[in-house]
């Protein structure tokens, strides 16, 4: 069996997209964090227009199996830092021999490089950022090892749907709930560039990007998607979303909300309510068993409390880990 060090490094590409989802499933059946892919997702990402698999992939190769792997992704239309953010897996049966540090070492320098390459994000501080569960003491371990902090948790929340359904809320004055509609795409994309901007790590998002990561993302559900219209204007959304992996690994169907947010002139209304009700009552009659969503813990809103009120609770636990660019390494 090859040795870290002798791992052949190559960049991921489509044509490696079985090999990547076979990867990914390995890692699942040992760590069980309920975060499934298919083919298409694995596709989608190395299609991002912005990202340079070339150089902002890598993979570790014992030869045709496909060992590790990192990916950087670059935070265009960051506003206070730039956050670079990684996303990273080895194999069960090879980790706890250094090719975590491997992979980190490598996220790190690229994420430097990037960030100093942009004239706009080199004017910010930067830092690298990982995700994993809050349980995954093989994660914690490493970013410690390797000079990261937990910087922020999130909450992953569920709801059944085999209970009593809410009663509808009126929209809010002066607006109408309307299903969502690709003539209101901008529109949308601005309402939530206004409404998360106060949001820790915000970034704008430009047409590129909402297309790539959000309306035009093949896990996004028009049907299940909510927009409060004020006018031609969009004061508030739900956007829904469905992982079909998700759905085949577990039979269940789970009904996301994405993105939920009101625009700052529109809250206090009773504007987020009304769509989160609205899915509730109807994600079960189109077949979904659960409704579930994602939550910072310290969210600026209240979001959190809100949440648990509508009858949300914790399923998964998040934390975030960060590291400063050009930090020294350990």
């Amino acid at each position: 069996m090859a040795g870290p060090e002798s791992l052949e490094t190559r960049p991921l590409s489509k044509d490696h997209v079985p090999a990547w989802l076979e990867l990914h499933e390995a890692v699942e059946r040992v760590d069980r964090t309920g975060d499934h892919v298919d083919a298409e997702e694995l596709a989608e990402a190395l299609s991002d227009p912005k990202l340079d698999p070339e150089r902002d992939s890598l993979g570790l190769w014992d030869g045709q199996r496909l060992v590790a792997y990192a990916v950087v992704y670059t935070p265009h239309g960051a506003v206070d830092a730039a956050r670079f953010q990684g996303d990273a897996a080895v194999l069960p049966d090879r980790r706890r021999r250094g090719i975590g540090t491997r992979l980190v070492t490598w996220m790190q320098a690229r994420a430097e490089a990037l960030h100093a390459a942009d004239t706009e994000l080199s004017a910010l501080p930067g830092e690298l950022l990982l995700d994993g569960k809050a349980r995954d003491e093989g994660l914690r371990k490493l970013t410690e090892r390797c000079g990261f902090t937990a910087c922020r948790w999130w909450f992953d929340m569920k709801q059944p749907l085999d209970g009593d359904r809410p009663e509808p809320r009126p929209a809010p004055e002066g607006t109408r709930l309307v299903r969502f509609d690709a003539a209101y795409d901008e529109a949308t994309r601005l309402a939530h560039n206004d409404a998360f901007r106060d949001h820790w790590n915000f970034t704008v998002f430009d047409r590129t990007d909402w297309r790539t990561w959000v309306t035009g993302a093949a896990s996004f559900r028009p049907a299940m998607s909510r927009l409060l219209l004020a006018g031609d204007e969009v004061a508030a959304y739900l956007l829904a979303e469905e992982s079909a992996a998700k759905t085949a690994a577990t039979g269940s169907r789970d009904c996301h909300v994405g993105f939920l947010g009101t625009r700052r002139g529109f809250r206090g209304r009773g504007a987020a309510p009304t769509l989160l009700t609205d899915v509730l009552r109807t994600a079960r009659d189109a077949g979904y068993d659960t409704v579930s969503l994602t939550v910072d813990t310290v969210n600026p809103s209240g979001a959190l409390g809100f949440y648990e009120q509508s009858g949300f609770t914790v399923d998964h636990e998040s934390v975030t880990y960060a590291r400063p660019l050009d930090a020294p390494r350990g």
